[in-house]
């Protein structure tokens, strides 16, 4: 078969995404929104935030803004017993799900195969033409499709094992429960008011986050991006190089 029999083919389809991944993918999407509404439905009720142990409405605090209006919230009226029993609810999901994948993806070697910086990533010329190649919306295709690119996997370790995880034991701080329990987590943050604005702090990290890789799956191709991630097909772009090749 010649070459320009096999430019006509079509793309390869290739599993991607493993069900675990997969699955942990969406809970965590729907626990995100909920812990995200709910914990604005929550700073509603005190509007404001400190550092150190104390903070009330005599005292001056570093941040204060107004409250979050009904499109922001869940529920989508004011109501902080309801806020607090959504949060709550799927903290607990939230947190023993990324726990699971966490030691599912150490057993299965997804860290070390997928995550893990191999070899000359790291170099500062590596590093600068990765960042280039985002900022002009150069993504990549062929088999370079198929691997994390160096910024991708910086930013997937730094949201699964330190943002996500500060995002915990941040709110486990602020529970009177747990300070009793582990008294060292108040330490840890510098105080309950500390944590609470380490954890509003670390939310809205998140929802950058989240608007970044939503902008990428929109740029890159939103239909095989969301294929491979429901069923874990994935469509291989053609290769630039090898389509540039002339017969």
């Amino acid at each position: 078969m010649d070459e320009s029999a096999n430019a006509a083919m079509p793309p390869q389809l290739v599993k991607r995404h493993r069900f675990s991944t997969r699955l942990w993918h969406w809970i965590n999407a729907l626990s995100l929104y909920v812990l995200f509404t709910s914990g604005l439905g929550i700073f509603n009720a005190h509007p404001r935030l400190y550092w150190g142990q104390y903070g009330a409405n005599f005292d001056q605090p570093w941040l204060e803004l107004s409250r979050f209006g009904a499109f922001w919230t869940l529920p989508s009226t004011y109501d902080l017993a309801l806020s607090r029993r959504w949060h709550l609810s799927f903290a607990l999901i939230f947190a023993f799900g990324l726990l699971a994948y966490m030691l599912w993806s150490l057993v299965n070697r997804h860290v070390l195969r997928d995550l893990a910086f191999r070899r000359g990533e790291l170099k500062p010329a590596h590093v600068w033409q990765d960042i280039r190649d985002h900022a002009r919306l150069r993504f990549p295709t062929g088999a370079t499709a198929l691997r994390y690119n160096v910024l991708q996997k910086a930013s997937y370790i730094g949201v699964i094992f330190i943002l996500l995880p500060v995002m915990i034991l941040s709110g486990l701080t602020m529970s009177p429960g747990m300070d009793a329990a582990w008294p060292w987590l108040v330490d840890l943050f510098g105080g309950r008011q500390s944590a609470r604005s380490i954890h509003f702090i670390a939310a809205w990290l998140l929802f950058a986050f989240f608007l970044i890789h939503i902008a990428m799956v929109l740029l890159a191709g939103p239909a095989n991006e969301l294929r491979s991630m429901i069923t874990g097909w994935y469509r291989v772009p053609p290769d630039a190089d090898a389509a540039e090749v002339q017969p």
